[in-house]
């Protein structure tokens, strides 16, 4: 199956050039790669003009000005015809090999929706949690969720275009979408992880030589009023990561008017409030 993968950039240079340098390791990985930097100001332009180079690589696209992800995926998605669709963002590096395991599992699972790799730290995985929600289609195992992380995924260029463009609230509520519309979204399992630099346990951190507001002020989760601090970040994560682990995996789950309090609780941290429990 042919893939098509966008790479999104905006600043933080260090981190590109690690997810980048681990997006490419692998030479017998098949795809095609559009890299798109949205106005970056910290070198990042001139070291993706000057010193990425491979054969992989379909464009490289400079946006004057920072159009966000989701217009970008609709813009790149939306002119392929590969079978595939992928997204990756510049603070992840992901496991080489990573989209031959998810491509599998799309060309074997017909109803396979969205799928990624998982983002949070190996340790995090709570087997006796999660196992009822690990399920087995044909050779493959998925742990089902109605949605999943923004990066390190795959997803049909057929399901995109039943689907339609995904509109500007982001890539949670499409994949819930998605989900509720009968397809299985999930993380691979085993797992195939991707280290979150964004994670303050990652040695590749930004606050490790600077400021919590300097290292994050360009995500998404600082834009949104939800991470200020360390005690925010954690909460933040352990709020999703349970979720991942015990919640449901029916997306009806999350529409019933009796578990509207549990939806509220599951999404406050990818949500513009700071509510607290």
């Amino acid at each position: 199956m042919t893939i098509d993968l966008v790479f999104i950039t905006y600043d933080r240079l260090e981190y590109t050039k690690l997810s980048l340098a681990s997006v490419l390791a692998d030479p017998s990985e098949q795809f095609s790669l559009t890299i798109w930097d949205n106005a970056s100001t910290d070198g990042t332009i001139d070291y993706l003009r000057n010193e990425v180079r491979d054969t992989r690589i379909k464009q490289v696209v400079f946006s004057p000005k920072n159009v966000g992800q989701i217009a970008v995926l609709n813009q790149v998605w939306g002119d392929s015809d590969a079978d595939l669709l992928g997204k990756l963002d510049n603070d992840c590096i992901v496991t080489p090999g990573w989209s031959r395991s998810l491509a599998q599992a799309h060309q074997d699972i017909p109803e396979l929706g969205v799928i990624a790799c998982w983002h949070f730290m190996p340790e995090d995985f709570n087997f006796e949690k999660a196992s009822h929600k690990i399920q087995q289609f044909g050779r493959h195992r998925i742990l089902r969720h109605p949605w999943t992380c923004g990066t390190g995924l795959l997803v049909k260029r057929e399901t995109y275009e039943r689907m339609g463009p995904m509109p500007g609230e982001g890539t949670t509520q499409y994949w819930l979408g998605m989900a509720r519309a009968g397809y299985v979204n999930g993380f691979y399992y085993p797992l195939i992880c991707q280290e979150h630099m964004d994670d303050f346990r990652s040695k590749y951190n930004r606050t490790r030589w600077m400021s919590f507001e300097k290292a994050y002020k360009t995500t998404d989760s600082w834009h949104r009023g939800d991470v200020r601090n360390y005690e925010d970040w954690e909460h933040m994560h352990k709020r999703i990561l349970e979720n991942l682990l015990t919640g449901p995996f029916e997306a009806n789950y999350y529409y019933r008017p009796l578990w509207k309090r549990v939806w509220k609780r599951a999404m406050a941290a990818l949500s513009t409030s700071k509510a607290r429990p």
